[in-house]
């Protein structure tokens, strides 16, 4: 029942009702990814995604943000698409946990800021 009331009111937590029903309805699956997120193009050639659990855009794996953005037309489902060796694999949105970055001079880590080199002079009232 809970996930039924979070279908039909929340979008990050996948789709919502009408969201599914309308891409069933005008769209066709092309494949899905090893996350579980699943693919479809329209008739008008517009493309959709179905995130598997929360909807973060971060989620798509490489082969399938080519496709996604149209910079290649044949999706990873209907060639056999590599990752290259310099492509990583996802990995969450670190904000907010332990492993959040934070760079020098942040309020949340004291190191220092490396000064400002080149011709840059701050100016000063």
């Amino acid at each position: 029942m809970m996930q039924f009331i979070k279908q039909l009111f929340t979008w990050w937590n996948g789709s919502t009702i009408n969201t599914r029903f309308h891409i069933w309805r005008t769209a066709m699956r092309v494949g899905e990814d090893e996350l579980g997120n699943v693919y479809y193009e329209s008739r008008d050639g517009k493309r959709h995604v179905q995130y598997a659990d929360y909807a973060e855009a971060s989620a798509i794996p490489a082969g399938w943000h080519g496709w996604m953005h149209y910079r290649v037309d044949t999706p990873p489902s209907k060639e056999n698409y590599q990752a290259r060796e310099w492509q990583k694999s996802h990995l969450p949105n670190q904000t907010g946990s332990a492993n959040a970055y934070f760079p020098k001079g942040s309020l949340n880590n004291p190191e220092d800021r490396p000064k400002v080199t080149g011709d840059y002079e701050a100016w000063s009232p």
